[in-house]
């Protein structure tokens, strides 16, 4: 599979990635959504700190999660500071009470890097966010920035669905999705990483932060602990009948669709509308 470096490949880690730039992570402070021991959060993590950055924050939901993953961390590179920052990405009254919080860290004066990588996958059912937000799109869509580099978490999914305006909430049905799908509300939310990585690139591409959305492969982590386990195991299993494995062949750009400048206007609008403020850059 052809990739960014003839070097990488199949094998490679995201430490050995990490140590081909070290220049760009040393000294430098991290946000990073969504971390516990088992998932990418915590990879990423440490693959950042294997580069000896200023301050990694670490993110999630979990306050138990939170202890486990900073401690690790901490035993691994104790050089390097370590913060746990409580946030529910699915309740904007969790975001809005980590703010203050962070921003009220002195020996964090500014973030380099956002990496948002917080997500749900394939809830079983259709489920509202306390804000009334559908829930794959509240968690994995209405994301953290910075002012400098931000890295959205997408998926290969996106090619599933577009973001239908229409019905955000997954409430009526539509002549080719007759019900709430599950795959589809994931899709549609990784679809959403695309276009704000693209609105964000135009909106202050011009003042120095650049956005990225990325798929980060197929990989067993617990992001899939609400999908019917029959199902993946049928599409993991075809996957190795067609020799593919846990991965994809090759690079592919996004779908048309999520990369419209269009949709991603308006889909930055309608973020506004939903978590009730209004961005000025």
């Amino acid at each position: 599979m052809p990739t960014s470096n003839s070097a990488w490949g199949l094998p490679t880690t995201a430490t050995t990635v990490a140590a081909t730039f070290p220049e760009s992570i040393k000294n430098r402070t991290i946000l990073i959504t969504g971390v516990n021991r088992s998932g990418l959060g915590y990879t990423t993590a440490s693959a950042f700190d294997s580069q000896s950055p200023s301050t990694i924050i670490i993110t999630g939901r979990s306050h138990a999660k939170l202890t486990e993953s900073a401690d690790a961390l901490r035993t691994e590179y104790p050089s390097v500071t370590i913060k746990p920052l409580h946030l529910d990405l699915s309740s904007q009254a969790s975001v809005r009470e980590a703010a203050p919080t962070l921003l009220a860290w002195d020996d964090v004066p500014a973030i380099d890097i956002v990496v948002n990588n917080a997500g749900i996958m394939n809830l079983p059912s259709r489920t509202l966010s306390v804000d009334g937000v559908e829930m794959h799109f509240a968690t994995n869509h209405i994301l953290v920035g910075t002012n400098k580099r931000i890295v959205n978490m997408s998926s290969v999914a996106t090619f599933v669905s577009p973001v239908r305006f229409s019905d955000l909430r997954w409430e009526t049905p539509h002549r080719d999705i007759p019900e709430y799908f599950p795959f589809g509300a994931y899709g549609r939310s990784k679809t959403a990483n695309i276009l704000h990585a693209v609105g964000l690139n135009k909106a202050v591409g011009k003042k120095g932060l650049v956005s990225f959305a990325v798929h980060p492969g197929e990989i067993k982590t617990e992001l899939h602990r609400s999908t019917d386990q029959k199902w993946l195991a049928k599409a993991m299993e075809a996957r190795k009948q067609a020799g593919q494995g846990g991965r994809l062949p090759g690079q592919r750009e996004g779908s048309g669709y999520a990369l419209d400048q269009e949709a991603a206007e308006k889909l930055w609008k309608v973020s506004e509308e939903l978590v009730g403020e209004k961005f000025a850059w």
